[in-house]
């Protein structure tokens, strides 16, 4: 098995464990979970956003967030992580940047390959100009002809407002925490 799998195979289990275990043991202040919760709002709106743009295996997706980031999933997910590790202490956020690393760069890269056969003419011109990770300040905007409207419909079939679901449950629960806290 390649390292690539192994992450592939590894990564939600292990983000549902690292989550549990944050859930069960956190403890944050107030000011650092409003910090944390509103960065990991950002992550779960950029998500939203980005599963009502995209047409899985069928078209490329370059419209919306996907005219700043190639996997705006991904960096929605790590916004999401990002946020909850400073509102519980800062230092979680080195966790989870070595879980990004490690996990989701072999799946990026393994996406990278599998659109790039799918999308050989249009794929190359939009790797050069969108980055893969962070976003780029402005949008991307050299192909034209796409529809660019946010799909509802997208988004309720990609099961996103879940994510927003999980968002709110796991906010009530760190303000319960920290408000026993004080």
């Amino acid at each position: 098995m390649s390292y690539q799998d192994l992450a592939k195979a590894l990564r939600m289990p292990l983000g549902f464990l690292l989550g549990a275990l944050y859930l069960a043991f956190a403890h944050p202040e107030p000011l650092p979970l409003a910090v944390g919760g509103s960065i990991a709002l950002v992550g779960v709106l950029a998500r939203g956003w980005a599963s009502g743009h995209i047409r899985k295996n069928e078209q490329l997706a370059i419209s919306g967030p996907y005219a700043y980031t190639r996997n705006p999933l991904y960096f929605g997910s790590f916004l999401i992580a990002a946020g909850f590790a400073i509102a519980a202490h800062w230092s979680l956020l080195l966790l989870v940047i070595a879980f990004f690393v490690l996990v989701y760069a072999p799946k990026i890269e393994a996406e990278r390959v599998n659109i790039l056969g799918r999308f050989p003419t249009e794929y190359p011109n939009y790797a050069d100009n969108v980055p893969a990770f962070f976003p780029r300040r402005t949008a991307w905007t050299g192909e034209s002809g796409v529809d660019d409207r946010f799909s509802f419909a997208l988004y309720m079939k990609h099961g996103e407002w879940k994510a927003g679901l999980v968002f709110v449950i796991a906010m009530i629960w760190l303000a319960l925490r920290a408000s026993q806290g004080s």
